[in-house]
């Protein structure tokens, strides 16, 4: 299919002091997503547009943008091993791009810290109101409970204080216990149903495209 001289047409986009190149023909391709508005007639008004220079602007994160703009030119969706999830996933969220659209190599790194935030509130429960004159924690043989539940300015260590270190260890080191290694195996397991049902979701993304362009051909 051959594109017109107005679809060839070179457009600038200047991300946080950062200048990208690329086609209008390419933004095109992801059609209802910020930056496919640019090749719209009124955009000029409607974004930071330069005339000087001829570029539009946007104070974004640049590292960012370099992975979402090469989407547009390869239909492939990576997240940046050096960037935070939820920064990726702010910036997906300005330009208009599902995370679903996540290749599957990535899609962990991206989910990490989504599933240790909900582990962790998974274990943040109240902590059991223990009685003062608990025979348990006033002296005797059992008097080092105590002391062990006591933090060096004399105050009573919280629930997670406690158990942070043992928490820690169920996830991140499976050889700590066998509680570990279960919870570990759990993990690839999910990992693996993961992988498979995002690899379905974007081979019907990109059949169900390749229909929709052969249908206006």
């Amino acid at each position: 299919m051959t594109c017109s001289a107005s679809d060839s047409e070179k457009i600038v986009i200047n991300c946080g002091g950062i200048r990208h190149e690329t086609y209008r023909s390419t933004l095109k391709t992801l059609p209802g997503t910020r930056l496919s508005w640019l090749t719209e007639p009124d955009a000029f008004s409607n974004f930071d547009y330069d005339p000087k220079s001829d570029e539009f602007f946007f104070d974004r994160h640049p590292a960012t943008f370099a992975f979402i703009l090469n989407y547009y030119r390869t239909g492939k969706l990576h997240c940046p091993n050096d960037v935070c999830g939820p920064l990726f996933e702010e910036e997906l969220a300005f330009w208009g791009i599902d995370e679903t659209d996540v290749e599957a190599c990535c899609w962990m790194n991206y989910r990490q810290h989504r599933d240790a935030e909900e582990a962790l509130d998974s274990f943040e429960t109240p902590e059991p109101d223990v009685p003062e004159d608990d025979p348990a924690l006033t002296g005797g043989v059992d008097g080092d409970l105590k002391r062990l539940c006591m933090q060096e300015d004399g105050r009573k260590a919280t629930w997670w204080e406690v158990w942070q270190p043992r928490m820690w260890a169920l996830f991140e080191d499976p050889y700590s216990s066998k509680y570990a290694r279960v919870e570990w195996y759990i993990q690839r397991l999910h990992q693996s149903i993961n992988a498979l049902i995002l690899n379905g979701s974007r081979w019907l993304k990109i059949l169900n495209r390749n229909r929709r362009n052969e249908f206006c051909n």
